[in-house]
């Protein structure tokens, strides 16, 4: 789903690092009590909450991390009166090349471009994924025309899709009109609408959910709904069709936050068809009911509406329903008549 200035959750540490020219000074955590049951790894993910708990591993594979000036093991336990010292390497920028990849165009023009983003493509290049992303295809596109706020990696990048959402995304030309549609995203002035296939029948016909969202405290990958976090989140939503054992939905965000559509919707008991996150036991079930498989989430940047940053005028662009969102429809609608 669409994430606004929060690129956190992936399990590398360079994304996870501040970006600095030089490394940041060293970190030390002096432990305050023993814990015979408790890794030391999963020990410091709650006194460095924005590292996940593989970017601890990882840090500890390469000597970064000293135990009374010791190299740390993962499994070796907290003990009272120990110090941790954590040594940051120097975060590395990958640079972005431009590449020959086919890219759907919405909307194009001096300032901005709207593209419609397939399934399996990052947004923009990172560790594991350095290539084939939709940034790559872009420099090759816009011949290099991109914003330069989002340095390297991320020219032009004002909002981010999930690697398998896929659907509408704006990217920024120059700089001034990344200036005016992050502001945008940060004001709530842009208007999100997603088609997801959820699964289970949701029993009204609309409704919204309002429930804040953080990291999950021990599956770091993960985001989660914690009652009295920081940062709201407000996703309504509407029932487009009721198909078999589960339910086509339009869902409208009302904040940006990391997972949401799918973190809610699990949350109320009704995880998205194919998400391997959120909802893998849900997915298998229906496809044991209904013989229908999806192989990664259902869900679909369906249109942005946004006003633009030099004209003032309102725009709004759909993108239509790729084909394996579009076959899914098709079979579980199928097997909603046998």
């Amino acid at each position: 789903m669409d994430v606004v200035g929060n690129l956190a959750g992936r399990n590398n540490v360079d994304d996870e690092l501040p970006a600095t020219e030089s490394a940041p000074e060293p970190t030390m955590v002096t432990i305050d009590e023993t814990l015979i049951s408790e890794r030391l790894d999963r020990y410091l993910t709650t006194k460095l909450p924005h590292i996940s708990r593989g970017g601890i591993q990882r840090l500890m594979r390469e000597g970064c991390i000293l135990v009374n000036g010791k190299p740390a093991k993962p499994t070796q336990h907290p003990v009272t009166g120990q110090t941790v010292e954590i040594t940051w390497p120097v975060p590395r920028e990958i640079e972005a090349k431009p590449e020959n990849i086919p890219i759907e165009v919405l909307y194009e023009d001096d300032d901005l471009i709207v593209v419609n983003k397939p399934a399996n493509m990052p947004t923009h290049p990172g560790h594991g994924h350095e290539s084939g992303t939709l940034v790559n295809a872009l420099l090759h596109h816009c011949a290099g025309s991109l914003s330069g706020i989002g340095g390297v990696v991320r020219p032009g990048i004002v909002h981010r899709l999930d690697m398998d959402t896929t659907g509408c995304l704006v990217v920024a030309k120059n700089d001034a009109a990344h200036i005016g549609l992050a502001a945008q995203f940060k004001e709530r002035g842009v208007a999100k609408r997603y088609h997801a296939i959820v699964c289970g029948r949701l029993a009204n016909e609309a409704g919204e959910i309002d429930a804040p969202i953080a990291r999950h405290p021990v599956q770091r990958k993960l985001m989660t709904v914690q009652p009295g976090a920081s940062r709201d989140a407000r996703t309504g939503w509407r029932v487009i069709e009721r198909l078999a054992n589960c339910t086509l939905v339009e869902a409208t965000l009302h904040t940006g936050r990391t997972h949401q559509i799918r973190v809610h919707f699990k949350h109320i008991g009704f995880p998205l068809a194919g998400d391997a996150l959120y909802g893998k036991k849900a997915t298998a079930q229906l496809a044991s009911d209904t013989g229908v498989c999806t192989d990664r989430q259902m869900l679909h940047a369906q249109s942005l509406a946004f006003t633009h940053p030099r004209s003032g005028k309102r725009l709004e662009v759909e993108a239509t329903w790729p084909s394996d969102f579009n076959q899914a429809v098709a079979a579980l609608r199928k097997a909603q008549t046998k």
